[in-house]
């Protein structure tokens, strides 16, 4: 790689660790080519990115960014995955770490918030965008839902008393 495409990749990774909602970086040693593949095609079907890219590099993209609580992080085989929901990466990568021994998780970074990788787990267990945006707007319609049913359950218990009148008229 000669200095200008290093240039390139130090431009884009910055890019990414600006404008990015949450990061986590991980170690991938021993996964095989298989499993990496996997891990992409999850991560890209929750709208998130993988990463491997030299440590030197990412630590050079890192200088100023909010991100820069995971340049310790950059030591070994790592790898990056990041999106732009703050949910979307840790929830695929703590999934694909569960299912796989040899893939571990080192921390993250979520804004300017460092995470451990407790945090990245927690992160995980909450609810994505849209799930949040779907209770949001159950709450919302629940209640003129159940005021249509209050209004109309007068009018329904007494089309009942009428009906159960004409019933008991009809059998005498």
């Amino acid at each position: 790689m000669d200095r200008a495409e290093k240039r390139e990749v130090v431009t884009a990774l910055h890019d990414v660790f600006a404008n990015t909602g949450v990061v986590v970086v991980a170690h991938y040693s021993g996964l095989s080519v298989a499993d990496m593949t996997a891990l992409r095609r999850q991560m890209r079907e929750a709208g998130g990115t993988v990463k491997v890219a030299k440590n030197r590099l990412v630590k050079l993209a890192l200088e100023g960014t909010d991100a820069t609580a995971i340049t310790e992080l950059m030591q070994g085989p790592t790898c990056i995955a990041y999106s732009d929901d703050p949910v979307a990466a840790p929830k695929v990568a703590v999934k694909f770490a569960k299912a796989h021994d040899k893939f571990v998780i080192l921390g993250g970074t979520m804004g300017a918030t460092a995470l451990d990788p407790q945090g990245v787990d927690s992160l995980a267990s909450l609810p994505s965008l849209d799930e949040l945006r779907g209770k949001l707007v159950g709450l919302v319609q629940a209640p003129g839902t159940k005021i249509a049913q209050v209004v109309n359950a007068p009018a329904g218990k007494m089309a009942r008393v009428l009906s159960a009148y004409a019933q008991k008229g009809e059998a005498a």
